[in-house]
């Protein structure tokens, strides 16, 4: 298993990791399998989704706020309670198909540390598995 370091900046931030876990799999020297990558965190999630215009993180932003707004009946003490609920929605890992030491991805898609409750320095897991 290797480790991937992310600072965040922000209260809400969509980070494009697609590079560093394919770096982790060039690394992994596996062939044909899978992988496995996971964020440790419940103010955070790993979303799957288009890399090719930016605007598609801004919108999901968008989404996600109107899904969850902060709101005054909320007990959590932290007061972080929508970024639970935005780590809940968007999930805490996501399993790519490994091909000929390439992750499988679609033409458009990458991989996004999702922050919800930055900034703050995140860990996300990658194991590369042979298959």
């Amino acid at each position: 298993m290797e480790t991937i370091r992310i600072s965040t900046a922000g209260k809400q931030a969509f980070h494009d990791i697609t590079d560093q876990v394919q770096s982790v799999v060039t690394d992994a020297d596996v062939e044909e399998g899978i992988c496995v990558v996971f964020c440790p965190h419940t103010t955070a999630g790993v979303t799957l989704n288009e890399n090719w215009d930016a605007s598609v993180q801004h919108d999901l932003g968008v989404g996600l706020n109107k899904i969850s707004p902060a709101r005054s009946e909320y007990r959590h003490g932290e007061g972080n309670s929508p970024a639970h609920l935005k780590s809940s929605l968007v999930g805490a890992s996501q399993s790519i198909l490994v091909e000929g030491r390439r992750l499988v991805l679609g033409r458009w898609q990458g991989l996004y540390l999702a922050e919800f409750d930055g900034p703050r320095t995140r860990s996300i897991h990658v194991k590369v598995v042979a298959g």
